[in-house]
């Protein structure tokens, strides 16, 4: 076995290179993939090599018994206490000599603290008792190569504090008492995610940052009662930077500090799933943080032990380094990343960010992806692609009920197909049109030109069997230089309107289209939904982190929780609209397979409706007409209103009467319809009976 980390990952000892033709019946699988898709046809060759790629890469991770157990550099490097005595080991083919500095010795070389090569093998390791470095003790290596040294800090260390007076990052020796679990690993599979995305700096008001703790008591129990049943936290791995969004990820082991301890991490996860709550996190494998000292970046020496030399190795567009897909080495530290958040921490999945950058050589930057040669030329990353399928098998495989979220803006096909139909293996993928397509709306055009044929169009345009997280907005539109769009509907009127009785017609306007946006976007979703934080309630103004510009303020990284807890705002009518729509996935007939019939629409009137499982979804989208009597072509049935986006406790004008009951009539043709009132800016869902009444009733309503 090949103990050294340092070459290609596809190429195996003896050569054979990508000869592999048949390896896991790759043909079979191409030929799956493409029955989903005929497009694909063309491409066939380039799938069955794909495929075959991944399958010499899990032979070859099989070398190390597993691939599990390939996926454990962090049970080699990194800091690990045994029986008394911390063991610290670090990937570092080209250094000379390592040392283990910190408190204990005043920061400086000796030789009792020198590590040790391990004979055939680009690892370095030493071992010293307990009392040498104390739970709590601060430390780096201070790593020599040929014609130069530097600190750095190690790269699987599992604590790393920044100090508040001087901003210096350091490792921190950590064994407190080890944390006891209430509650199990949650094992529920099939059940569609609604994502609330959340930031846990953010998530205090007073513009401080806000740590687990306060998360856990203090927020936690809003979104279990807003509905959700999944948290994607965002920033959970350190990064040096509080304003990257933690981006800009420097060390990939640690929480981080600045939020708390580990086990204040783990007291979040373990009281979500005390509310029958997942808990995922985003997994920035995409790129790195530049940072030397605190980061990878020349951890050796060399600029490429992680990540691609020269100029492939840098995103200008982030400013930050890109990895060597390529390198079983850097293969092997992420997929032990994910194994280690899976099982030290027992999260139920990833959103992996920039997906797009990875897949792609020119990193996605500035293209539109209009022909299927975009999916299948030389300017596919493959190795980026072999390693996201390995790294959902190693996910699923540790936990069958783990979802895995790609955010790619590509449209690769095929990255949200298991790998049994010859896909990547990711879960779902973002449909991260949808905001744009929103934004864009709001934004440049009156609600009075919107066309409900593009809208339509965007909502349900998918991917054959490849599930996605549908969003009206999520942080992104959120940011400064950017608005929610209630904030930009509403602009300033929403400082002085937004009182329980105030009929300011700016604010009433934005808390119609508000609901509606969101409640067709949450309808036509066909994995997920997802929104964030605060966003439910129509949050005001922008965020903007601590920083030069605003003279490191965090007066707008915050959360205001108390506008939605004062009834003598409108705030808490649009959580309650939020809550009641999400509430509409226990009534079945959403996501998943279930098909969406258009009913009708127009594009004059403003209006379209259309039936998924027992739901019918009415919507009128024109700013001033409303409609009456109007006709709606339906499946035969008893109809009662079940959500109405116009009733006063939602914040609108009443006009729609509750607990109504519509009766489809056929017409001439045979065709059943049921009539409707329509008001201007409105939106409807009605539920089809089991049963029909015999009591007959005027089906005018």
């Amino acid at each position: 076995m090949r103990r050294c980390l340092n070459g290609p990952l596809l190429c195996s000892e003896t050569g054979s290179g990508y000869s592999c033709t048949g390896l896991d019946h790759a043909g079979e699988l191409a030929a799956t993939l493409i029955s989903l898709d005929p497009w694909l046809k063309p491409y066939g060759p380039v799938l069955v090599r794909r495929l075959e790629m991944v399958s010499l890469a899990l032979k070859l991770l099989a070398r190390h018994g597993s691939l599990r157990e390939a996926a454990g550099t962090h049970l080699v490097c990194g800091p690990r206490y045994e029986d008394g005595t911390w063991r610290i080991g670090e990937w570092a083919p080209n250094a000379t000599a390592i040392y283990l500095i910190g408190t204990f010795s005043g920061w400086e070389e000796r030789p009792e603290f020198a590590f040790t090569r391990q004979e055939g093998s680009d690892i370095w390791e030493i071992a010293l008792p307990e009392e040498e470095m104390p739970h709590g003790t601060l430390f780096r290596l201070r790593i020599h190569w040929e014609g130069g040294s530097g600190d750095r800090i190690p790269s699987h260390a599992h604590r790393v504090v920044q100090d508040p007076d001087t901003l210096v990052f350091n490792a921190q020796a950590w064994r407190p008492e080890p944390y006891e679990w209430r509650h199990g690993v949650m094992t529920e599979e099939g059940t569609a995610p609604l994502i609330y995305e959340a930031h846990v700096g953010m998530a205090g008001e007073g513009g401080e940052v806000a740590g687990f703790d306060h998360f856990t008591d203090h927020v936690l129990p809003r979104i279990k009662g807003a509905g959700y049943n999944t948290i994607q936290l965002m920033g959970i791995l350190e990064h040096p930077y509080y304003g990257s969004y933690g981006y800009h990820v420097t060390s990939y082991f640690a929480v981080s500090s600045r939020f708390g301890t580990p086990e204040a991490f783990m007291r979040l996860v373990d009281t979500a799933h005390g509310m029958g709550i997942r808990v995922i996190i985003d997994v920035v494998h995409s790129h790195s943080a530049g940072n030397e000292v605190e980061g990878l970046s020349r951890q050796d020496g060399t600029p490429h032990l992680y990540f691609h030399d020269g100029n492939r190795g840098r995103h200008e567009g982030w400013d930050s380094r890109c990895f060597d897909y390529g390198k079983e080495g850097v293969v092997r530290f992420l997929l032990s990343n994910c194994r280690y958040w899976l099982e030290t921490y027992r999260l139920d999945g990833f959103r992996f960010d920039g997906v797009t950058s990875m897949l792609y050589h020119h990193r996605g930057m500035n293209r539109c992806f209009t022909t299927y040669d975009d999916y299948y030329g030389d300017e596919v990353d493959e190795e980026a692609l072999v390693y996201l399928a390995l790294a959902n098998r190693l996910i699923h495989d540790i936990r069958p009920s783990a979802i895995t979220v790609a955010e790619d803006v590509s449209g690769m096909p095929g990255l949200a197909l298991p790998r049994e139909l010859g896909g990547t293996g990711f879960d779902y993928r973002f449909a991260m049109g949808l905001p744009d397509l929103w934004t864009k709306l709001i934004k440049e055009v009156p609600d009075e030109s919107w066309d409900l044929d593009t809208i339509w169009y965007e909502l349900t345009n998918r991917r054959h069997r490849e599930p996605a997280i549908s969003y009206a907005e999520s942080h992104d539109q959120a940011l400064v230089g950017d608005q929610t769009h209630f904030f930009r509907m509403a602009g300033a009127a929403m400082y002085d309107h937004m009182g329980i009785e105030d009929t300011d017609p700016l604010i009433e306007r934005a808390m119609a289209l508000h609901k509606m946006i969101r409640l067709i976007t949450f309808a036509t979703a066909s994995g997920g939904y997802l929104n964030f934080m605060g966003n439910e309630f129509g949050h005001p103004e922008w965020i903007d982190f601590p920083r030069h510009g605003n003279n490191w303020s965090g007066h707008y990284a915050r959360r205001q929780w108390s506008l939605v807890d004062n009834s003598e705002l409108k705030y808490p009518l649009l959580a309650n609209f939020d809550r009641e729509m999400t509430a509409l996935i226990t009534v079945g007939g959403l996501f998943g397979e279930s098909p969406i019939r258009l009913l009708g629409m127009s594009r004059i009137k403003k209006w379209l409706a259309f039936e998924r499982g027992a739901m019918v979804y009415i919507f009128n989208f024109h700013p001033t007409q409303s409609w009456v009597d109007h006709p709606v072509s339906v499946s035969p049935g008893d109809y009662s209103l079940h959500l109405s986006s116009d009733a006063h406790r939602f914040g609108g004008q009443g006009r729609i009467e509750e607990e109504q009951r519509f009766f489809s009539f056929p017409d001439a043709k045979g065709e059943h319809r049921i009539y409707t009132y329509l008001p201007a800016r409105t939106a409807m869902v009605l539920k089809k009976q089991e049963k029909q009444e015999k009591k007959v009733i005027g089906h005018r309503s």
